[in-house]
């Protein structure tokens, strides 16, 4: 088996690596990345793509056919992948996160792959009601990113059958420990706050629900789409994957924090203006169709290895949220260095290149 990885080079990639090496040591794996976060390692003990037996680079805008040449399988992680870069990069997020996924997927149809699994979010469900959403819940995307996944799932749906299944995963917010550990997301920003500073800030009033899923289970559940047969979920499947059991609000996760960390102080913004994005998610269809795959990790679980993983980087920046373990800071890097354009297209011409840097070449 061939499997290609777009967007292995993030957040959730190498845990993807890791676990499709474990559950397929005979397959050929390739990654294929922009590799904007390539040096964003933490405490890694290897390098992730050293487990790959190709890692190519480029942008999934522009991947040429060829890529998908024997391939039996695509995990298509590649995406501008939360709401602030969406926000920003609005634009750029609608061509990568879905007019570069329904590409990708018509030639990899075309080029005889059997199965393409889409990485997919709960964000597109918006807003909250009383009762937990289901697949049939009706989606109300709030941003940029969520809105790019709903557009791509329509166009996925028709493209699904003659031998070529579609899952799309739709995922709760990621969490966890990760050889490239990123901080703009919501229990990862409480335990960093913890950890540096001993206190936790919630922006928000602490209310909104949120459902989380451990990086390593999001591994576990593409694991099995990747050889999902047809017959276990259809052609086409969208289908919430995390736990019941990892519905939180806000604040909730900030206690747990504390509950793990005694001394940690936890404040919440009471003046903060009312955060929209939230809801509850049902994931029963998950467990039904993959209940060897559901996810393992417990919350405590999830925050000590977080508290572990800093405590071994020797993690004390209070100012982490200005810090390049922020995903928007790495972009606004690149581009104030003049590594990446307004497109996010790495710059190939001189001007990108200091007069001091050409003669020292």
């Amino acid at each position: 088996m061939k499997i290609l990885i777009t967007g292995n080079m993030g957040y959730v990639g190498p845990s993807v690596v890791e676990r499709l090496r474990a559950a397929y040591p005979e397959a050929t794996l390739v990654g294929y990345d922009m590799a904007y976060f390539a040096s964003c390692l933490t405490n890694a003990p290897i390098l992730p793509e050293s487990q790959l037996d190709m890692q190519l680079y480029g942008d999934v805008r522009t991947m040429p056919a060829e890529v998908l040449q024997g391939v039996d399988a695509v995990v298509h992680l590649a995406a501008v992948s939360n709401d602030p870069m969406g926000k920003k990069y609005e634009d750029v997020t609608m061509e990568v996160n879905y007019k570069s996924s329904i590409r990708i997927a018509e030639m990899a149809k075309a080029a005889g792959v059997k199965n393409f699994v889409f990485a997919s979010s709960c964000s597109m469900y918006g807003a909250a009601s009383e009762q937990a959403k289901t697949e049939d819940s009706e989606l109300n995307p709030l941003t940029a990113y969520a809105r790019s996944k709903v557009a791509t799932e329509k166009e996925l749906k028709p493209l699904a059958g003659n031998g070529f299944t579609v899952t799309c995963l739709r995922f709760a917010t990621a969490c966890g420990m990760s050889d490239r550990l990123r901080l703009d997301l919501v229990l990862n920003d409480f335990v960093a706050g913890a950890v540096a500073t001993g206190k936790i800030n919630i922006l928000s009033d602490g209310t909104p629900w949120r459902p989380l899923i451990h990086v390593k289970d999001m591994a576990r559940a593409i694991e099995w789409a990747v050889t999902r047969h047809p017959l276990n979920g259809g052609e086409y499947l969208a289908v919430n994957t995390g736990s019941n059991e990892w519905n939180y609000q806000v604040y909730q996760l900030a206690n747990a924090v504390a509950e793990v960390m005694p001394g940690v102080d936890v404040t919440v913004n009471q003046d903060a203006a009312p955060d929209k994005r939230s809801y509850r998610v049902n994931f029963d269809l998950f467990a039904q169709l993959a209940p060897n795959h559901v996810p393992q990790y417990t919350l405590f679980q999830a925050i000590q290895e977080l508290h572990d993983g800093l405590a071994a980087m020797e993690f004390k920046d209070g100012d982490f949220r200005n810090s390049l373990l922020m995903r928007l800071m790495v972009l606004n890097s690149l581009q104030e260095n003049g590594k990446l354009n307004e497109q996010l297209q790495w710059q190939r011409n001189k001007s990108a290149v200091s007069e001091a840097e050409l003669e020292t070449a």
